[in-house]
């Protein structure tokens, strides 16, 4: 698995930086994001190291169709209410013009009672 020595997110799947863990398997890492913008806010990111979505390639259709199923399962158990009164938000931001701030692939997941400090 490949992964960048100065990449925060892989430092933090390596346990160099801790972070409160939401899930971990052998692909993919979840963690709570530090300053989240909603009462749930936490970030599934592949282990390998990807830059962004613009990188990934047909190869990793499986990897992207895992994080997006994952993802009701843990915001359900982070404490987001059912669809469909209550729900939560799926966001990829991609380079520079989409406000990706740490180029290793990571998907928010945010939710719970409105309103949020952002978004």
């Amino acid at each position: 698995m490949s992964s960048d020595p100065n990449c925060v997110f892989c430092k933090i799947i390596e346990g160099k930086i801790p972070s409160r863990k939401v899930y971990e398997d052998d692909e993919l890492f979840g963690f709570h994001d530090i300053a989240p913008w909603a009462p749930v806010h936490f970030m599934l990111v592949p282990k390998r190291h990807i830059a962004s979505m613009a990188q990934l390639t047909p190869d990793d259709a499986a990897l992207m169709g895992k994080i997006m199923t994952l993802a009701p399962k843990l915001a359900l158990e982070q404490g987001c209410k059912p669809y469909p009164d209550g729900g939560y938000r799926v966001v990829v931001n991609t380079g520079a013009e989409g406000g990706q701030e740490v180029h290793h692939l990571h998907v928010h997941v945010m939710g719970g009672p409105r309103p949020w400090l952002r978004g």
